[in-house]
């Protein structure tokens, strides 16, 4: 017994219940926004000041600063926890940002600006209470115990509550009862602030369909060859030689009129409803698979083909599931979720907000170049826009897409609730609903997700904790690592 003890002893020396919220954060803060400030790439106005022929802002390195207050008389200094919370504060820290503006090709002002002010979770790599023993947080007003992980906003503890959603980019396939679809199957095609679901059907006569945005219903066949794929001895090469999934010759029987990828092009437009000239249709089509089509796979011209060639291996995975292994196909399985923790929640909000602070800055710019009035672009940046912002879904909870109660205040009823609120993970599925299966108890919960602590009534099984010793492995920002994994494993 005093072996055991000593054990969870020294696990708690180097670890806390909310470790992987904590990592998540710092993981948020030092690569997801600098990937986020890659993604928005450059900002081109389209009024641009006279005598330029090309002109454009360009967004290099973000930082932030340790937390720190701005007193009435503009004075800077450091704040601890216990001052925001009795003073009702925001404990937050400052946003910097490299900033760039070109002329003609030519660098002509680079500066660094503070674009707003980020809350800062507590115990993190940028509070200042990390690192401390329990003499020193006692002598800053903390208790040695508490475990940190949330914020605090107005004076408010405020804590993120996790959130379990269906994995990205996963093919999940089901039989239809009724209806004059046989199978169908769901994927969610994830690119940064974007998930586009996409749905393959079979119809019972074997015809196989794709529905993704505009494309409602499209024969995939068409879609294959208007990504470029446009011969049927390579399409058929792609899914599968084997005889028993003799329906891909259904449906290339049915796409033969589609000879080129123009004429699938075509086609594809006319679905859609475009009404132009052939010129347009096709540009207006291919944007539209650019864009909308598999998105985690690129939105560039040139991976047209590598879409072809997944759709082409979608479409066998889709074959052999209906066919063989549709009784192992089970979403409640804990493999096929993932939990979006605290720095995946704040990377959706600084996301969009970021955005927002783009578009002000676009509109401050060509308002001053209207006027003539231009001479920096250091006076366009609101730094209060993007605070106020992310601030105001922090404190109320409404995040972006329009869900609500994202944010909470703590409870601090005793210390076994506060852990408990820290450690909680929410199912997006509606409470109203039956959704049986979803709020059962399944084996891949175990060692994972706490059996017995769950509320009763209508949220039962759909609100659920942590283990106390679970931990959330964080998802990678670099594709680099996951290829040399790949090559060192044989592939190809």
């Amino acid at each position: 017994m005093a072996e055991k003890n000593l054990l969870i002893k020294k696990y708690f020396e180097d670890n806390t219940f909310i470790d992987s919220n904590i990592r998540s954060f710092n993981e948020f803060v030092e690569r997801g926004m600098q990937q986020i400030i890659k993604e928005m790439g450059e900002i081109k106005p389209t009024i641009i000041p006279q005598g330029m022929e090309d002109f454009k802002i360009k967004l290099d390195k973000i930082w932030i600063g340790k937390p720190q207050l701005v007193e009435a008389d503009g004075a800077k200094r450091d704040i601890f926890p216990i001052e925001a919370r009795l003073r009702n504060l925001t404990y937050s820290a400052p946003i910097h940002l490299e900033v760039s503006a070109h002329y003609d090709g030519v660098q002509r002002e680079s500066f660094v600006s503070q674009v707003g002010r980020l809350p800062i979770m507590l115990k993190s790599k940028y509070c200042h209470l990390n690192g401390l023993n329990s003499e020193q947080l006692i002598e800053k007003g903390e208790d040695a115990n508490d475990p940190g992980g949330y914020f605090i906003l107005n004076g408010n503890e405020r804590v993120l509550i996790m959130v379990e959603d269906l994995a990205s980019n996963k093919l999940f396939v089901e039989e239809n009862e009724t209806g004059p679809v046989k199978y169908s199957a769901k994927v969610f095609s994830e690119r940064g602030p974007y998930r586009v679901p996409h749905i393959i059907e079979q119809m019972r006569d074997g015809l196989i369909t794709l529905s993704v945005t505009r494309f409602q219903r499209i024969p995939v066949i068409a879609i294959i060859k208007a990504l470029g794929l446009s011969r049927d001895d390579e399409i058929v090469k792609f899914i599968s030689e084997d005889k028993e999934y003799d329906d891909i010759f259904i449906n290339l029987f049915n796409a033969v009129d589609l000879k080129n990828e123009e004429a699938a092009l075509e086609f594809l437009a006319k679905k859609i409803g475009i009404t132009q000239t052939p010129e347009i249709k096709i540009e207006k089509a291919r944007e539209q698979l650019d864009k909308y089509l598999l998105p985690h796979l690129g939105v560039e011209p040139k991976d047209r083909i590598h879409k072809a060639y997944n759709l082409c291996k979608l479409l066998k995975r889709f074959l052999v599931i209906s066919k063989t292994d549709l009784k192992n196909q089970d979403k409640d399985h804990y493999n096929n979720k993932r939990l979006k923790l605290s720095g995946d929640l704040l990377s959706d909000l600084f996301r969009v907000n970021l955005r927002a602070l783009v578009n002000d800055i676009l509109y401050n710019f060509q308002r001053l170049v209207k006027r003539g009035k231009f001479q920096t672009i250091k006076i366009i940046i609101r730094d209060k826009l993007l605070t106020s912002r992310i601030n105001s879904a922090m404190a109320t909870g409404t995040w972006v897409g329009g869900r609500k109660g994202v944010s909470q205040n703590i409870d601090r009823t005793n210390f076994l609730a506060t852990v408990s609120h820290l450690n909680r993970v929410v199912s997006l599925l509606s409470s109203t609903q039956e959704n049986f299966e979803a709020r059962a108890l399944h084996s891949t919960h175990w060692g994972r997700l706490d059996p017995i602590e769950t509320p009763e009534g209508t949220p039962i099984g759909l609100r659920k904790n942590l283990t106390m010793l679970s931990q959330v492995t964080e998802k990678s920002y670099s594709e680099e690592n996951i290829k040399k994994l790949l090559e060192a494993a044989g592939l190809k």
